[in-house]
């Protein structure tokens, strides 16, 4: 009888009952796009960061501690070195796959044959290496500098080419000497001479513009240097900051046991850090600041921003149920009031309309998901150029926000249907 009564109400209020539905749809597809992407946005925003360069570097004890002291940061000043062979522990960590990039830097000073001296910069460009877990990885500045403009020439291809004697020129020191794509320079270091090809020249919008970038082994073959990094860059996707990472990132040892456990198995910069100075021997990483701390705070203000779309499309679907339930009681008073005068409790008949309501509701609730699903990969693709990834736990929220939105939506109704007097509605008041 009571499942009868419920179809009978469908069939004679279809019209306020779609209306219903689609209120309910179009507020579960905005909460379900945003909740999809805000969940999902992390990951895409640190990847378009990285386009912006490494967030973590890697260099010598000695050379942190004075460079602290003496303000000298980006200077080897220490005389210390990284080992080169350890490169490839960093893809050993516990967050090894959260390393997206990185390389390592080795400067060495020389001479060209009308003795001025210029800065000869070692790094990888297109990398190839057999990881120890048996990965292979291609890293180097060609992705961690991709905002560089190569005005001439092209990146310096390491895996085409097994001449180690090229080079890539700055733009103003290309300028200012004159050097072009396909020359050849002449260069006298502390512990070799060489002649090197060059292959490209760049410009960086910095003090890189004066100086030659070449593969690690030519620079340290000018100054003698085999085996020997300055420092590495390490591009990584992190989780923004809280207070536990800050707490960790001023002392460590200060963390409880179970903080300890949280923090090392999050993807905070300090714990990746961490656990690169874990497998680097004698070394000191540290966060590039300005673009972890942009990584957080953007992050931060995306996901509220998406956080208060939802609430709000939530409260648009609330009012829209209100309305509609609201006159859909008002429009039955008379049926409503017959039962009641017929001996139906108020609870038994509030039942019955919540009922209709959220079966309602969850046909709505079931179309909304869908066409949030597909809203989301409209806004991955637009904006990050990649799919939003279907994340399983937006289905308990998006249906508890239904439940919710629909059951505070037919409060005034419910009120309304409390306050029915059958001999007033039945005589026509």
């Amino acid at each position: 009888m009571f499942i009868r009564m419920i179809f009978k109400a469908f069939l004679r209020q279809k019209k306020k009952m779609l209306m219903i539905a689609f209120t309910i749809a179009l507020g579960a597809s905005l909460a379900t796009a945003m909740l999809s992407v805000m969940l999902d946005v992390g990951d895409k925003i640190n990847q378009e960061l990285k386009a912006y360069g490494a967030n973590i570097t890697v260099v010598p004890k000695d050379t942190s501690v004075i460079s602290e002291i003496y303000d000298v940061d980006g200077e080897n000043v220490s005389g210390s070195y990284l080992n080169e062979d350890d490169l490839g522990k960093i893809k050993t960590i516990f967050w090894a796959f959260n390393i997206v990039d990185y390389a390592p830097f080795i400067t060495s000073t020389a001479q060209f044959d009308d003795g001025e001296e210029v800065e000869v910069t070692g790094t990888w460009f297109n990398h190839h290496m057999s990881l120890p877990t048996g990965e292979e990885l291609d890293a180097g500045v060609a992705s961690l500098r991709s905002w560089w403009d190569i005005t001439d020439g092209d990146w310096i291809d390491e895996q085409g080419s097994d001449d180690q004697n090229i080079a890539m020129v700055g733009s103003e020191l290309a300028e200012k000497e004159g050097i072009e794509v396909g020359d050849t320079i002449h260069l006298t270091g502390d512990a070799a001479d060489l002649t090197l090809t060059v292959t490209g020249i760049f410009e960086a919008g910095g003090e890189e513009d004066d100086l030659i970038y070449t593969p690690v082994d030519t620079a340290q073959a000018l100054g003698g240097l085999d085996g020997k990094i300055d420092s590495i860059e390490v591009s990584a996707l992190t989780t923004p900051d809280n207070e536990l990472s800050r707490k960790a990132a001023q002392d460590p040892s200060s963390l409880s046991v179970s903080q300890y456990e949280t923090w090392y198995c999050t993807a905070y910069v300090s714990s990746i850090c961490y656990q690169i100075e874990e497998v680097i021997e004698d070394s000191v990483a540290s966060a590039v600041r300005q673009v972890a701390d942009s990584e957080g705070q953007i992050l931060e203000k995306t996901q509220l921003l998406m956080i208060l779309i939802t609430i709000l499309s939530m409260v648009g679907a609330a009012l829209g149920i209100c309305n509609l339930v609201t006159a859909s009681v008002m429009e039955r008073s008379q049926e409503l009031g017959l039962m009641k005068a017929i001996g139906a409790h108020t609870p038994s008949i509030m039942g019955l309309i919540l009922t209709e309501i959220l079966f309602t509701a969850v046909i709505g609730g079931v179309v909304g998901y869908f066409a949030g699903l597909g809203f989301a990969q409209i806004i991955g693709r637009s904006v990050f150029a990649s799919a939003i990834e279907i994340r399983p736990m937006v289905i308990p929220i998006v249906a508890v926000l239904v439940v919710l939105v629909t059951l505070i939506g037919c409060i005034p109704a419910m009120r309304m249907l409390k306050k029915l007097r059958p001999t007033e509605v039945l005589h026509g008041k």
